[in-house]
């Protein structure tokens, strides 16, 4: 596993990120492939705060956790990660589809875009859409923490299609097939 260690308005001391390859470094024998984990320390009215994304084959796993110590907060955060990627993974190869956790391409981001315009781009990301079903969209998009999430919809021969998370709680999809 890769890991990259990143500090709001925090010092990360070698102890602290010794500690934490050991603890997340375990949830790399959840994955069949090499896996980069994203860290980030932060501390806010003596609250530690501890944000571990883990990307593994296109798939993004995030928690956010918060202690009142920061080796609190990395433990706290692989409890929730084993949880979820357990979850997720063997709902994924049981109902979606064999082999759900065997792509190849993952999302690439680019530099953001400095053009001024009457609406002000602050970022561009540009991501590989990959085909699925839009279940696996809903599921991906909540292991993020997102609101909304694009895909090639596999069921609809792979037309762009977003589905979001509506207000009451249920989701919605947004396809460019013709029906």
């Amino acid at each position: 596993m890769t890991f990259t260690f990143t500090g709001k308005k925090y010092e990360v001391s070698d102890e602290l990120k010794a500690y934490a390859e050991k603890k997340i470094g375990k949830i790399d024998k959840l994955f069949r492939t090499e896996s980069d984990a994203s860290v980030t320390f932060s501390v806010e009215r003596g609250r530690c705060t501890a944000e571990v994304t883990i990307r593994n084959n296109g798939m993004f796993y995030r928690v956010t956790e918060t202690t009142s110590d920061m080796f609190a907060s990395i433990d706290s955060a692989c409890a929730a990660l084993v949880r979820q990627v357990r979850k997720n993974k063997t709902r994924l190869e049981k109902r979606l589809r064999d082999g759900a956790f065997e792509r190849t391409s993952a999302p690439e981001a680019i530099p953001e875009d400095e053009e001024e315009a009457d609406y002000r781009i602050i970022r561009t990301k540009r991501f590989a859409l990959k085909p699925m079903s839009p279940e696996e969209a809903v599921m991906q998009m909540d292991l993020l923490g997102h609101t909304f999430f694009a895909f090639r919809n596999q069921e609809a021969d792979d037309a762009f299609s977003v589905v979001y998370k509506r207000r009451d709680g249920g989701y919605g999809m947004i396809s460019d097939a013709e029906d």
